[in-house]
């Protein structure tokens, strides 16, 4: 019992603090959508947030994601969606189960997953990540590529094609990142933005986030 209660509190504080900083940065805080980062988590820590009032869910791993979510949906609604870095081998189980991937970040991938849209009959809405650091450990289209993989992609996927999601790296102030995104979404015409985390997810927001994905600071450290 006092874990949920702590997801039930620790929940009401972000959600606190996503006003917060929407109200400092001159925006209206139900423009800002929490995707609450659930892996490593358990079902029952899902369905705990589920029962605080929290709808949305992020998971790294599909093969997690799908197992925990099909124990969550047997009683709850959840919307779920897969932010890891997606291999083209798990492209049509991520179709199948989520309702937003935010990993789309190569042509081989895009391929991967308009063959299982086809295959599934189900048409998530899709993000691509922008590696915005240029870091070679890290999944994304790389700044220099982004504006013609975002094209192609928008002709490719149309209305399904919502925004652009970033990690930025760790050592660095996270704001020219995220101004860098939120002004390449702006440019193409993409009205979502996904960035910011437990850490930084206050800065994203005054730097246009439209939805933050936060995971210890609900669920605690993994």
């Amino acid at each position: 019992m006092s874990d949920v209660i702590s997801i039930a509190d620790n929940l009401r504080r972000v959600q606190d603090r996503i006003a917060a900083a929407a109200l400092a940065a001159g925006r209206r805080p139900e423009d800002v959508t929490l995707v609450a980062v659930s892996k490593t988590k358990p079902a029952e820590a899902v369905i705990a947030a589920i029962e605080a009032g929290q709808t949305t869910f992020g998971e790294n791993r599909v093969q997690e994601a799908e197992a925990k979510f099909a124990q969550v949906r047997a009683t709850h609604q959840a919307t779920l969606h897969i932010i890891g870095g997606l291999q083209t081998n798990k492209a049509r189980d991520a179709v199948r189960i989520a309702d937003v991937i935010e990993s789309l970040d190569r042509p081989k991938l895009a391929d991967a997953l308009a063959a299982a849209m086809e295959k599934e009959n189900r048409r998530p809405k899709l993000l691509i990540e922008v590696n915005v650091g240029d870091e070679a450990q890290k999944a994304g289209v790389g700044r220099a590529d982004a504006d013609g993989f975002i094209g192609d992609c928008k002709g490719r996927f149309g209305a399904q094609l919502l925004g652009l999601m970033c990690v930025p790296p760790l050592d660095q102030d996270p704001r020219p990142h995220f101004e860098w995104l939120a002004d390449r979404a702006a440019k193409h015409g993409l009205k979502t933005v996904s960035m910011g985390m437990s850490a930084d997810f206050e800065v994203a927001i005054a730097c246009g986030a439209t939805w933050v994905r936060v995971g210890s600071a609900i669920f605690g450290h993994r």
